[in-house]
């Protein structure tokens, strides 16, 4: 393994390391209002939700490597204590992208990128018409991380209305994460879109899993389960009974005889495949067999 210490590199080589490592990076397109009232537009992928209770959210404007100078959007947070986050997605991506150009100061980026502008209805910047998601937020702190360039500045933002359009939301009035279609930031100029690769995983909040531990060696041994497997087989509540076992085995002549024959790898086998179709209690049915 490569291994390394921060302070023999460069910031643009931490930098690069460390947004290469950590992603998916959620994507605040952050709308401020300079004192004199000049709006301003940028994305940043040092992002994320931190707090329901009191509504929190915190990102990062980094100062600039190349000269540690600071952002517009900074500068604004600073002086008006106020900042508009608008949640990012595949639609947007383009002209977001576009926004993150560095025009100089007075520059309105809501212009240079197309994007619409909305007021706000508590706070002063302009929520960006096109977001699917919008939350009005006071700044409550701004934390300084250095004094260097790459150096981060924490903004801790308290969310004081939320807009959502009625176009991502599902028939309960949730978010729909298929129709909200979100996007984050990758390493290099590399972004990804949060539908195509989402997949559910039950929380183990809503039921007690038996762990790990309950799987036989002899399965957790035989090189064919993988770590995703055996979290799956882990998070049952309870095993099947040996009568739920019997009666599974009765319409599984070819399990029952690979049981009988001691085939353990075969039996292992099928249960993977049972897994892979979601059929987590036959994969558990059939790996009890092989102890029969």
């Amino acid at each position: 393994m490569f291994s390394i210490h921060p302070t023999d590199l460069t910031p643009v080589q931490v930098q690069a390391y460390l947004q290469g490592a950590i992603g998916p990076r959620p994507i605040a397109f952050a709308s401020t209002i300079s004192e004199d009232g000049t709006p301003n537009l940028s994305p940043f992928s040092f992002f994320n939700i931190f707090s329901s209770n009191p509504p929190i959210v915190v990102f990062s404007p980094a100062r600039r490597v190349r000269n540690n100078t600071v952002k517009h959007t900074l500068l604004n947070c600073e002086a008006t204590k106020e900042v508009v986050i608008n949640i990012a997605n595949y639609d947007m991506v383009q002209q977001l992208s576009l926004a993150s150009t560095e025009y100089g100061d007075g520059v309105d980026e809501f212009i240079k990128s197309g994007f619409s502008k909305l007021p706000s209805d508590v706070v002063k910047p302009f929520r960006v018409a096109e977001s699917p998601v919008q939350l009005e937020c006071k700044v409550n702190d701004i934390i300084a991380l250095g004094d260097q360039g790459g150096a981060g500045n924490m903004i801790i933002c308290e969310v004081v209305k939320i807009h959502i359009s009625e176009a991502v939301l599902d028939g309960k009035g949730g978010i729909d994460q298929h129709k909200i279609d979100l996007i984050a930031r990758m390493g290099g100029n590399w972004y990804t879109r949060a539908t195509p690769g989402m997949f559910e995983v039950e929380k183990p909040l809503t039921t007690l899993g038996i762990g790990v531990d309950a799987i036989p060696e002899d399965a957790k041994k035989s090189g064919i389960f993988a770590g995703n497997d055996l979290g799956i087989l882990g998070n049952v509540e309870v095993l099947p009974t040996e009568s739920e076992i019997d009666a599974f085995l009765k319409e599984h002549v070819q399990i029952k005889n690979w049981s009988n024959e001691k085939n353990n790898e075969l039996i292992y086998k099928k249960a993977k495949e049972f897994l892979s179709e979601n059929d987590v209690t036959s994969a558990w049915k059939t790996i009890l067999a092989a102890k029969i």
